[in-house]
């Protein structure tokens, strides 16, 4: 009898654009991620505060509502530190020297290789205490 596999970790995907949202996803998911969605950053601390399970943020930094990526990044990383965070934006910015501790950026339009393999390398990491 085979080993079972550890669950792969809960993915949160805060995009403000329905259809960037739907592709990353599809990306995600077909990678064998299971995946939450959020349109906005109030929507993702709203999940966040009623779902023990994620433990990766892919946001996007420009969107409506009370924060963007980046304070929600923040707020993550204050509230919930041991969740990882990727941000990324189509918007030339200097967004690198704004990131919280662990977090990794990517521009728009980001590799899919590139995403895929970090987001396998954070699920292969042990959950930190807290999660």
């Amino acid at each position: 009898m085979g080993q079972s596999k550890a669950p792969m970790p809960v993915v949160l995907v805060v995009e403000d654009e329905p259809l960037l949202r739907m592709m990353a996803v599809d990306l995600i998911e077909e990678a064998g991620f299971s995946v939450v969605e959020a349109s906005n950053a109030d929507e993702a601390v709203h999940l966040l505060e009623t779902r023990l399970d994620i433990r990766i943020v892919f946001t996007d930094i420009d969107m409506p509502g009370s924060m963007d990526g980046l304070k929600l990044a923040a707020a993550i990383r204050d509230r919930w530190p041991p969740i990882e965070i990727i941000i990324t934006s189509g918007a030339v910015t200097n967004a690198a020297a704004q990131l919280p501790d662990r977090a990794v950026f990517f521009p728009k339009p980001y590799d899919h290789t590139r995403l895929l393999s970090t987001l396998q390398g954070f699920a292969a990491l042990p959950p930190l205490p807290g999660l």
